[in-house]
């Protein structure tokens, strides 16, 4: 019973509509209880059942009309393949949600289900939570896996194997989403749909020095996704090829907290800094600014992601956009080939990306 309990409340809301609409008590096209009698009949609170029925939408199964409500999708019994999804990061990482909602208006030969396992970012019992969650879709017989590996905890990479294993016994294929789980530059076996990342690292920091940086430091906090690795190798490249000795720094820290940032703007004195991502820009723009370092006036800053929030930042953020939706849509037409043709080499399915030029680099782009 302790381990039932220690699974979020917004993953037993949604599983309870999902088994809802497939035993046919909720009908295609059917409105779902108002969020207001969703919140007395779970006893949740109005955001954790708002979080349950955006995940609901992401997978397809339901559509929220706005003023009106949540509504069964005509197509939910319509099934296709029926897939299962397993992104820890997601409601942290912010490129999941559009690659999801990709996912879920991808129609390839028909409409498929999309099936959610347990939210491993939720629950301090990680490790057990990936077991259940990689099993519970294996009971529920999906067709495959489209898994984005854990990261940000020291075990993840006996987690990730742990969780690939499961699945390879079960003869179910895996497509990875945005990283592969072993480190930089080894290479699993499984599909990868993403970007380059090493040429994103590359990208950005060769934007920073062509804005006149020339002591520019690499920042990404630790246990960091192998997708880290392969951007730090883009970075090191981009300084390699540049004129003069520049050389690499590379600070694995917590960007908030202000002992270890300050710390290494003492060792290193960038005038620019490539960020792992837009959350640890974000972050560390933040602490810049309460320990007084102007961006851009004493360091250009930049991220790679481009998520939402990216143009809002107290200074808009110089980053690298992602088509996340498109990956969505690329990993399911993946998957359907790999099911096509199970003996195909492993592929790395790398879609472009663009450089987006804001304030924080403290060059806006020309027109």
């Amino acid at each position: 019973m302790a381990a039932q309990s220690s699974i979020p409340k917004h993953q037993k809301v949604r599983q309870t509509i999902t088994d809802a609409i497939a035993s046919g008590e909720y009908q295609p096209g059917q409105r779902l209880p108002s969020e207001s009698e969703l919140v007395k009949a779970f006893d949740a609170s109005r955001p954790t059942v708002n979080r349950a029925l955006r995940e609901l939408q992401l997978t397809g199964l339901i559509e929220r009309r706005a003023g009106s409500g949540s509504y069964v999708r005509a197509d939910a019994a319509a099934r296709g393949y029926t897939f299962g999804l397993l992104i820890p990061e997601l409601g942290r990482t912010e490129i999941f949600e559009p690659i999801c909602r990709g996912m879920a208006e991808a129609q390839h030969n028909g409409p498929h289900v999309l099936l959610w396992g347990s939210s491993l970012a939720d629950t301090p019992d990680v490790e057990f939570q990936a077991s259940q969650a990689s099993r519970q879709l294996v009971a529920k017989k999906v067709s495959g896996v489209f898994f984005a590996p854990l990261e940000l905890t020291p075990q993840k990479d006996a987690i990730n194997h742990k969780i690939a294993t499961v699945f390879d016994k079960a003869g179910i294929p895996i497509v990875l989403l945005d990283r592969d789980l072993v480190s930089y530059p080894a290479r699993s076996r499984y599909d990868l749909v993403g970007i380059d990342n090493r040429r994103a690292g590359y990208t950005i920091t060769a934007h920073l020095l062509r804005c006149g940086c020339r002591r520019v430091m690499f920042v990404g906090r630790p246990d960091s996704a192998p997708t880290v690795d392969a951007r730090i190798a883009g970075y090191c490249e981009a300084l390699g090829e540049a004129p003069g000795d520049l050389k690499p720094s590379v600070c694995r820290i917590d960007p908030q907290d202000k002992r270890q940032v300050k710390s290494a703007l003492a060792k290193s004195r960038p005038d620019g800094i490539v960020c792992a991502n837009d959350f640890t820009a974000a972050h560390l723009m933040k602490t810049l600014t309460e320990l007084g370092v102007n961006v851009p006036g004493k360091v250009r800053l930049s991220g790679i992601d481009d998520v939402k929030y990216a143009s809002l930042l107290s200074v808009p953020l110089t980053t690298l956009h992602q088509p996340c939706a498109d990956m969505g849509a690329i990993a399911v037409s993946t998957m359907l080939e790999r099911l096509r043709h199970p003996k195909l080499p492993a592929r790395d399915i790398l879609l472009d990306f663009h450089l987006v030029v804001r304030d924080s680099c403290g060059s806006r782009k020309r027109r």
